[in-house]
């Protein structure tokens, strides 16, 4: 047992040494898949820390209740809430106003509330800039601010009324923009918005015409019961605000997410095309082994063993990169303070990150694997390619067919698996692209009342539609340039045969071309149907179809970039002399 056990180790690190070009690029594959789930996964985790950093900082609320009522309406129906059973502590009530706020041109709904200048023990918004409220000035929440290009100094207009902006500040006590709850005074209908604080002497004369209403701010005991009261448009508690500070990275997630799978498919089929280009350049040795006593079991030991090896490092690697990479790339809200700090990842994201680098190393090896272990050992050690089969219309149909596509034709009966992988990573390649074009093109209108202003929600979803892109380009780009060395490492004989036999060099590199062309036509045509249901399936609403000569572009740019990365292989192969390829073969 030990001394088969040292030979799979020395052949795994003969492996390992002899061929380190397909070890990178297998790391690669699977590395891209491991850490683009990690960073879906993460950012279940690790996005609502800011939330919780500046609800510790503020001495956040964990119950707000807003009536619908307004003047002393609201505040009778506050005041018994102050001292009902488990609440240790309160703010407020602090009369707000539904408004409108001008500032560079661009109005927005405005949630204004008045403040004392003295500081209070439950919700005291940070000061991130400036100074907090006084008399003739407003304060205005970070994100509502950066999103309107407001700074300290700058004059806004509250309702035809002039207030110089003091400073800027973060709440927890609130979503941050824009989902701040503004609302037409008795009306339960939410939209969206921003936060203002102003001194609590101005907000009347702010509100003029308009009522006022009443916000209080409660501490409880314990704050997880907070769960037991029903939220609704006149009372949230601080778990729901913090799932409406979550809906900033939703679309993000689910981009990721389903981005992962189709990249999980991708690494997939690609590790899959670089085994079995790698299984048929050992098929000699499996015959020597075979030779000297291995068996079966022996045989699939060795091989799977060092994609095993590869998996798991690729697995610490994708968690790495993925982890490391969030912070960078989910940035938190500008209504929040704190960070996303990198801390270990949960124990659930190492397992399911681990577990996907190990499905895709085994999945993409073990039927290969098993067939290298099932072949006999004199046709192991024949090496031979398997042989077309031989019917008389198929004959007569080569007969016609010109020169060129009949080496693509034959180079693809020689090995018909390698032909449906191209296939395969042309039908993922191309479903991606599509659906990537179809996030683009959605329109989405995002106004707060007067003004159209940027949307943070798909900003966030923008990153991770590109971070998706770059990675997917990778992959698909290492997809292809393994596909077509292998073709032509694999048909270096069967060309100079063609050749021997009067075909030119023109035309035993468009028969390699041809060769990889021939089974991507039909993943492209499959891939462009199958993005669209794809954004279909996961999109809620109306779906924007992208123009039908946006996707002839796509489908044309794949196969293009499939015949460029294989002309330039080709080109280089067949201006080998014949016989130097001949004398080359194995006897």
């Amino acid at each position: 047992m030990s001394g088969r056990l040292l030979l799979v180790c020395r052949l795994l690190l003969r492996d390992l040494r002899r061929h380190r070009t397909e070890t990178a690029l297998l790391l690669t594959a699977i590395t891209a898949a491991t850490a683009t789930l990690t960073l879906g996964l993460a950012l279940n985790e690790i996005a609502d820390r800011p939330y919780q950093q500046t609800r510790t900082a503020t001495a956040g609320p964990d119950v707000i209740a807003t009536p619908r009522a307004t003047g002393q309406a609201a505040l009778d129906e506050l005041a018994s809430m102050t001292t009902a059973a488990g609440v240790t502590d309160h703010s407020g009530p602090f009369p707000i106003a539904y408004l409108t706020m001008t500032a560079h041109g661009k109005s927005a709904h405005a949630v204004v509330e008045g403040r004392d200048t003295t500081p209070v023990s439950v919700n005291r918004p940070a000061v991130t800039d400036g100074t907090w409220v006084r008399p003739g000035g407003a304060v205005v929440e970070r994100a509502f601010a950066d999103a309107l290009g407001i700074r300290i100094g700058d004059t806004v207009d509250i309702d035809g009324h002039p207030l110089r902006v003091i400073g800027t500040a973060v709440t927890a006590a609130r979503a941050t923009y824009p989902y701040a709850g503004w609302h037409y005074p008795g009306s339960p209908l939410v939209e969206r918005g921003g936060l203002v604080w102003a001194d609590h002497r101005d907000i009347a004369t702010l509100a003029g015409s308009h009522p006022l209403s009443y916000t209080l701010n409660i501490k409880l005991a314990d704050p997880a019961t907070s769960t037991t009261y029903a939220v609704g448009d006149q009372l949230t508690t601080w778990q729901a605000i913090d799932h409406l500070n979550g809906r900033l990275y939703a679309d993000a997630q689910i981009t990721l997410l389903v981005g992962s799978w189709l990249l999980n498919c991708l690494a997939l089929a690609g590790v899959a095309g670089i085994v079995a280009g790698r299984i048929i350049g050992q098929r000699r040795r499996v015959g020597l082994l075979k030779a000297v006593g291995a068996g079966p079991a022996m045989i699939a030991a060795v091989h799977l063993a060092e994609y095993l090896v590869i998996g798991l490092a690729a697995a610490a690697t994708g968690l790495a990169v993925g982890w490391f990479a969030a912070p960078v790339l989910i940035r938190p809200s500008a209504g929040l303070i704190g960070s996303v700090n990198t801390e270990p990842p949960a124990l659930r994201t190492v397992i399911a990150a681990t577990a996907l680098a190990l499905v895709i190393a085994v999945a993409a090896t073990l039927v290969p694997v098993v067939r290298a272990a099932a072949t006999s050992t004199a046709h192991a050690l024949a090496d031979a390619a398997t042989p077309p089969l031989r019917r008389r219309w198929r004959i007569w149909l080569s007969r016609q067919l010109p020169t060129a596509l009949l080496i693509g034709v034959r180079i693809n009966a020689r090995r018909p698996r390698r032909a449906r992988l191209v296939t395969v990573n042309t039908l993922i390649t191309t479903t991606a692209l599509v659906a990537i074009l179809m996030v683009n093109t959605q329109v989405v209108r995002f106004d707060l009342g007067y003004t159209e202003l940027a949307n943070p929600r798909v900003e966030r979803s923008e990153q991770a539609t590109l971070v998706l892109t770059v990675v997917l380009c990778i992959l698909a780009l290492i997809n292809a340039v393994v596909s077509t060395w292998t073709v032509v490492l694999d048909a270096r004989q069967p060309l100079a045969v063609a050749r021997t036999l009067g075909a030119t060099p023109a035309q035993a590199s468009m028969g390699l071309a041809l060769a990889q062309l021939l089974p991507a036509i039909p993943g492209v045509a499959a891939g462009i149907p199958a993005g669209i249901g794809l954004v279909a399936f996961v999109s809620i609403g109306q779906v924007q179809y992208p123009p039908e000569s946006w996707l002839l572009a796509t489908a044309l740019g794949v196969l293009l970039a499939i015949a460029t990365l294989t002309a330039i292989p080709a080109m280089v192969a067949t201006r080998r002399p014949v016989a130097d390829t001949l004398r080359s073969a194995p006897a």
